[in-house]
């Protein structure tokens, strides 16, 4: 698989969050928990066609997933995730989907003869049915799951209006994307320092007696 797309990209697109090192965490950030309502970025077709588009050159080729089975995986992982953080156990049907996602598709390693050289290759058989893309997603949210080390830098966006999900690369990451919430709490927090000065200030204006 190649990098990760570019946020800038993604929020083009109309995503206010992705490209990170996980897939399975871009989807499970396509929905907006903490909204009122809940914001759905994959709620029509075309949109769930675009983000595939975006998504496609680290995932193996093949037709893009339906918007219902994306949908589906996506609330199973987005379940055992949240779950994780919450140190509740996921549903049991999430545990089922994600397993049976991923072994829909079997792999086998193979060689590939090219202009360097020799290099291996993962060849995803779907033959008996299956879609590669919704299996390399489950297998990566089964492998993040099943790294200890991985999973400790899972985090939430410290926006309390915010339910995107990230893996922080450094202690100090504490907001999904810095020009969305971290520009937002950073203008809220200077509004209530101005406001508190300014009161201040009035205060200090006002005549004795007149408060």
């Amino acid at each position: 698989m190649t990098t990760s797309p570019r946020l800038v990209d993604m929020q083009r697109a109309g995503f206010p969050m992705g490209g990170e090192p996980s897939v399975a965490l871009d989807l499970a950030d396509t929905l907006m928990l903490a909204a009122q309502p809940q914001v759905d970025l994959i709620g029509t077709p075309a949109a769930v066609a675009t983000w595939w588009r975006l998504q496609a050159p680290r995932l193996p080729e093949g037709p893009v997933p339906g918007p219902e089975a994306t949908r589906a995986l996506r609330s199973a992982i987005r379940d055992v995730l949240d779950a994780h953080l919450a140190g509740r156990p996921p549903k049991d049907t999430s545990v089922e989907d994600i397993n049976a996602a991923a072994a829909a598709v079997p792999t086998s390693p193979r060689l590939v003869r090219g202009e360097s050289g020799i290099t291996a290759r993962t060849r995803w058989h779907t033959e008996q049915g299956g879609n590669a893309a919704l299996a390399a997603v489950a297998r990566e949210t089964i492998e993040l799951l099943a790294s200890p080390e991985r999973l400790a830098t899972l985090r939430r966006c410290a926006n309390p209006t915010c339910s995107m999900l990230f893996l922080a690369a450094t202690k100090r990451r504490a907001w999904c994307a810095a020009n969305v919430c971290g520009n937002r709490v950073r203008v809220a927090r200077h509004y209530e320092r101005t406001r508190g000065q300014h009161l201040g200030d009035l205060g200090e204006e006002l005549p004795p007696g007149s408060g």
